[in-house]
């Protein structure tokens, strides 16, 4: 399977809030959040479709970067479980940490659900380390985020590690 990716935008959100509440049943963000960071240039925000139907969004995920910060946070990611297990998550991943490099970010944070090993193994691989947990963070279901730290590597390692193409 090949996907294209495209910064998203508010054009977008119907599409993106049709997958964040289709897979995030209780903990899903509103409408209003994730309109918010769209038109937030503090954030960067990907949607991801195949090249044959660009309205066919399958997967987003958002990065909040000030320009010059030096320290970013991984807001969401979502993948169409009819893409899952093909790498697009990856390929979003390295997208979103190679935009907050850009934007001068040596470190990235994210939170991930304790009850969902599969993206923290993918995080893992990418790099991330657990550095906390935050007791009962996603709610209404009072389950604990591992809260998880990358050390942005310098350009010149992650010109030797295979990184998926990303297209615009």
């Amino acid at each position: 399977m090949t996907w294209q990716l495209r910064r998203a935008h508010e054009a977008d959100l119907e599409a993106i809030m049709h997958l964040e509440t289709t897979i995030f049943d209780n903990d899903a963000w509103s409408a209003s959040m994730m309109e918010r960071d769209l038109g937030d240039q503090a954030c960067y925000y990907l949607v991801a479709f195949p090249p044959e139907d660009p309205t066919r969004i399958e997967a987003y995920a958002g990065l909040l970067a000030p320009q010059g910060a030096t320290e970013g946070d991984i807001q969401t990611i979502a993948v169409a479980d009819s893409a899952r297990g093909h790498g697009l998550g990856r390929t979003l991943m390295q997208a979103l940490i190679s935009e907050a490099r850009k934007r001068g970010a040596r470190l990235v944070f994210l939170e991930v659900r304790a009850d969902n090993p599969d993206a923290q193994r993918l995080y893992e691989r990418l790099g991330f380390i657990e550095v906390g947990v935050r007791r009962g963070y996603y709610q209404p279901d009072n389950i604990d985020a591992v809260v998880m730290r990358l050390n942005i590597p310098e350009l010149e390692s992650m010109l030797t590690t295979p990184a998926a193409p990303v297209l615009s």
